[in-house]
C-alpha cells in the first residue's frame, strides 16, 4: 500500500505548490505556474456555444447480417473502408494461446486461394491502394481496412474480400512470420516503455483478457496452420459486423460492390459476442522493474476507469484534459516546461466495451526520478483537492470542442464517430450535442470524479529504471521489485 506518510507529504506539497487551503476556499486559487511558458499573444475567444450538425451516413442492414454505413464526400478523390468483425479479436483467444487472433489477422494477407503474398503486394502497389487486417491482444474486434482512388475501389475491395473469405495461411509464410515475430520479441524486452505497459496491464486487469499486451515465444512456436484455419472459420462471421465506407463514391455504388464481393459471406446465426469487466482493482502499490544501466525512469500512474457508455464519460474526459491532455495539460507544463524533467508528460483514458483504465505517463532522467515523481503525484492530488480555476477550466473545455470541430473536416473521422455511435448504441444526435455536453460539465463534477477515480489508494504506480532508484521509491509506499522478464525479485 501507499504509505500514510506519503499521503501527508503529498498534501503538504500540494498546498505549498498550488496555493490551496484557505486561499483556495476563498476563491483565489492560483493557476498552474507557467513561468517557463512565453505567451506570444491571445487569439479572440468566443463564448457562444458551438452548434454542430454532423453529416449523416446512409445505413442499411444487409441480408447476411452485415450493417453498411456509407458517407459520401466528393471533395477529395479517395475512398476508405473499415470492416469491424466482433468476436474475432484477441479478447477471444484460447486461454492457452494468447495471440492467436493477432497471428490469424496478420496471416490473412499472406496468401489466398488465387494469389500469393507477393502477387497481393504487387496488385496493391499497382493500384496505389492499401488493404490490411489487424486486431489487438485484448480487442473485441478484428478490423479489415483499406483505401483507394475511386476508380480502383472495385478492384481494391475485390482483393480485400479475397483476403477475408479465402485466406490459405501458407506454411512457408507462417514460418517466416514466426521467425520475424520471435526476433521482435527479444528486442521488445529491451524497451522500457513496453516493460512499463506490460506491468501496468497486468496490475490493472489481473487475469482479464485486457491484461494481454504481447504474444509470447511459446505461443508463437505452438501456432499451426490448422489453428489459424479453425479460428478464422469460427470467428470471421458477418453476423453483428459493420462495414463503413467514406469518400468519393455514391451510396448505390458502395452497396453494389459490398454485396457483390461479399455474396459468399453467409450469415451464421451467431449471437453477439459477450465480454466481462475485469475484477476490482487492489490497493495501490508501487511496482519497480529494475533495468540495469537505464539512463531514464519510465513512470506510469493509473487505475481502472470506466467503459465507453458510463454516465460520467464526458466529465472524466474534461478531467483528463486538464491534467494531461496534450501540451497544455498540467503534467506537460510542470514536468517539461517548468522543471525540464522530460520531453513530455501526458495522461489518457481507455474506454472499451468493458471497464478500461486511466493512466498518466512520462520518462525522466534517472537523476531527477524522485522530484519528478513527486511533482507528478502533486498534480494528480490537485485534481482531487481543489476545483479547477474558472479560466483554466473554460479554456480546456473550449479547446476540446474546437479540436472536435476541426476533426470533422475529415470524412473518415466523421464516419468513425458514427461507427462509435452504432457500436455503443448511442443516441442518433449524440455527436451533434457534444459541445452542449462538454459545456455543461462543471468544476464540482470534475473534482468529484477525481476524488472517485484518482483516489490515492486506487493508484497503481509502475516505474522502470536503474536498480539504484529502487530504494528511493520505498519512502512512498510498498514496493515490489521485478526483473525485465517480469519475475518478482524482492519486496
Amino acid at each position: 500500500m501507499l504509505t500514510r506518510r506519503f499521503v501527508i507529504t503529498l498534501v503538504a506539497l500540494t498546498v505549498a505548490a498550488a496555493g490551496v487551503g484557505t486561499a483556495s476556499r476563498q476563491g483565489t486559487a492560483q493557476q498552474p505556474s507557467s513561468k517557463a511558458v512565453v505567451m506570444k499573444g491571445r487569439a479572440p475567444v468566443s463564448t457562444e456555444l458551438l452548434k454542430l450538425k454532423l453529416p449523416q451516413p446512409t445505413e442499411a442492414d444487409l441480408s447476411n447480417g452485415l450493417h453498411l454505413m456509407v458517407l459520401e464526400d466528393h471533395r477529395v478523390p479517395q475512398v476508405t473502408f473499415q470492416l469491424l468483425i466482433p468476436g474475432a479479436g484477441g479478447y477471444f483467444d484460447p486461454a492457452d494461446a494468447s495471440g492467436l487472433a493477432s497471428v490469424t489477422a496478420a496471416m490473412m494477407r499472406e496468401g489466398t486461394t488465387t494469389l500469393n503474398t507477393l502477387q497481393i503486394s504487387e496488385k496493391l502497389e499497382t493500384l496505389a491502394s492499401t488493404v490490411g487486417v489487424g486486431t489487438g491482444m485484448s480487442s473485441v474486434d478484428a478490423t479489415l481496412s483499406g483505401s483507394s482512388l475511386p476508380e480502383f475501389f472495385d478492384q481494391t475491395f475485390t482483393l480485400a474480400a479475397d483476403m477475408l473469405l479465402n485466406p490459405t495461411f501458407p506454411d512457408a509464410e507462417l514460418t517466416r512470420y514466426k521467425e520475424r515475430t520471435k526476433a521482435g520479441l527479444i528486442q521488445q524486452r529491451s524497451n522500457p516503455g513496453f516493460l512499463a505497459n506490460e506491468m501496468f496491464s497486468r496490475v490493472v486487469y489481473g487475469t482479464h483478457p485486457a491484461s494481454r499486451v504481447s504474444i509470447t515465444a511459446p505461443v508463437v512456436d505452438k501456432v499451426t496452420r490448422t489453428m489459424l484455419v479453425d479460428f478464422h472459420r469460427d470467428h470471421y462471421v458477418p453476423d453483428n459486423a459493420v462495414i463503413a465506407i467514406a469518400g468519393d463514391i455514391s451510396t448505390a455504388e458502395a452497396r453494389k460492390v459490398v454485396e457483390g464481393k461479399l455474396a459468399a459471406w453467409k450469415k451464421r446465426g451467431v449471437a453477439a459476442p459477450k465480454f466481462e469487466d475485469p475484477p476490482p482493482i487492489g490497493k495501490g502499490k508501487i511496482y519497480f522493474i529494475a533495468r540495469p544501466n537505464s539512463v531514464q525512469t519510465n513512470f506510469i500512474v493509473g487505475t481502472q476507469g470506466i467503459n465507453r457508455t458510463a454516465p460520467d464519460y464526458d466529465i472524466i474526459q474534461v478531467m483528463n484534459q486538464v491534467l494531461g491532455g496534450g501540451p497544455t495539460g498540467r503534467l506537460f507544463i510542470i514536468l517539461r516546461e517548468e522543471k525540464g524533467y522530460t520531453y513530455g508528460a501526458y495522461s489518457g483514458l481507455s474506454t472499451p466495451r468493458f471497464r478500461g483504465n486511466w493512466s498518466a505517463n512520462t520518462e525522466v532522467r534517472t537523476e531527477v526520478t524522485e522530484p519528478a515523481f513527486r511533482d507528478m503525484m502533486i498534480q494528480i492530488a490537485r485534481m482531487r483537492d481543489e476545483a479547477v480555476p474558472e479560466q483554466e477550466f473554460q479554456d480546456k473545455k473550449r479547446g476540446m470542442v474546437a479540436s472536435f470541430a476541426l476533426s470533422l473536416e475529415s470524412p473518415q473521422a466523421v464516419l468513425q464517430n458514427h461507427i462509435t455511435r452504432w457500436i455503443y448504441k448511442l443516441p442518433a444526435d449524440y455527436w451533434d450535442k457534444y459541445p452542449e455536453r462538454i459545456a455543461a460539465v462543471t468544476q464540482a463534477q470534475v473534482q468529484d470524479a477525481a476524488k472517485k477515480y484518482l483516489a490515492l489508494e486506487r493508484l497503481q504506480i509502475i516505474a522502470v529504471g536503474d536498480p539504484k532508484i529502487g530504494d528511493s521509491l520505498k519512502q512512498f509506499g510498498t514496493v515490489e521489485t521485478y526483473d525485465t522478464e517480469g519475475k518478482i525479485v524482492g519486496k
